[in-house]
């Protein structure tokens, strides 16, 4: 059986799953590993199934052993993993996506309705008591009849996009490219960003951490929006500048955010701690149950296939 370094604690299901099929380093007490401890466990491994808290990069990559061939990242993402060095090293990178598109697309929703509505505010003020109702008590935004856009169109994206336009919503979105117009579902395409983000009094960012996405919402593009726009994130929190959001948001001149992800995760810049109208969770993107073994079976999966078949299809690199 092969050996292999499950790096954080995964739900019991999927623990009785990796046991069946490899030869498996549990981490039981779900600590969080140093770069330095990944490589000393993973001395006499086959494979690593990490997840996005490990920080595979060049450096880490590079001292892994040689007898790694598959690092298979529990989560959609894997912008915690040097990809490039990875395929110098001969190691295979793979990813499960598919499988967290619902649960995620339900937390971006939750962002919109959040940062709209003011639920920030709201929750805090019935925690207090004695507030009292008056015409103009946390006035939000109305969704029916905005315009969303959604930047990244693909599952979630899409998943979004649906549900926001059952309450109302005029989608907009942008993409590599164009989709179907059976995906698209009468949603209008823009093949840029400044087209987009000027007709988004909300947006949903949904796109992948690329190097082309990193920092897309900056102190220039922040300009584009209409003046009291919704910026959500549920993508990864390298997308957005922070301090360019964060001085927007003190500007005024976007009225509310909703963040799932952000940058230096679980660190939150503390700029947003001091803005009312920022909804904030904990990368709550993928909690349910159902999605979290859905995922950690599908690395387990992904790394069985790379073995019985020296390929995957989930693979990344």
């Amino acid at each position: 059986m092969k050996k292999i370094l499950i790096t954080r604690k995964l739900i019991k299901e999927s623990e009785d799953k990796a046991s069946k099929t490899f030869n498996p380093i549990f981490n039981s007490n779900d600590e969080l590993y140093s770069q330095s401890k990944v490589i000393e466990m993973s001395q006499g491994c086959d494979g690593i199934l990490s997840s996005l808290t490990d920080k595979m990069d060049k450096e880490t990559i590079n001292k892994l052993p040689d007898t790694v061939k598959i690092i298979s990242n529990f989560a959609v993402g894997f912008g915690n993993i040097d990809l490039e060095a990875a395929k110098k090293r001969g190691i295979a990178v793979t990813n499960t996506p598919e499988v967290l598109s619902d649960a995620t697309a339900e937390i971006g929703i939750l962002l919109i309705l959040g940062a709209c509505r003011r639920a920030a505010e709201g929750i805090e003020s019935a925690r207090e008591g004695g507030w009292k109702w008056s015409a103009d008590y946390l006035i939000g935004k109305q969704l029916t009849g905005t315009r969303l856009g959604v930047l990244g169109m693909g599952r979630i994206g899409q998943k979004i996009a649906r549900i926001a336009k059952s309450l109302g919503m005029i989608i907009h979105y942008h993409n590599r490219s164009k989709l179907s117009e059976d995906k698209e579902q009468g949603a209008i395409y823009h093949d840029n960003l400044k087209s987009l983000f000027s007709v988004s009094d909300v947006l949903s960012i949904c796109c992948p951490a690329t190097k082309e996405t990193e920092n897309m919402i900056n102190k220039e593009t922040v300009e584009y929006f209409p003046k009291g726009a919704v910026i959500t994130n549920v993508a990864r929190g390298d997308i957005v500048d922070d301090d360019a959001l964060i001085d927007a948001l003190n500007r005024r001149k976007i009225y509310a955010v909703g963040l799932d992800v952000y940058k230096n995760e679980p660190n939150l810049n503390p700029g947003y701690l001091k803005i009312k109208s920022a909804f904030i969770l904990p990368h709550l993107g993928s909690a349910t149950k159902d999605t979290r073994i859905a995922m950690a079976n599908l690395a387990i999966d992904n790394i069985d296939e790379f073995f019985k078949t020296g390929n995957c299809i989930n693979k990344v690199n």
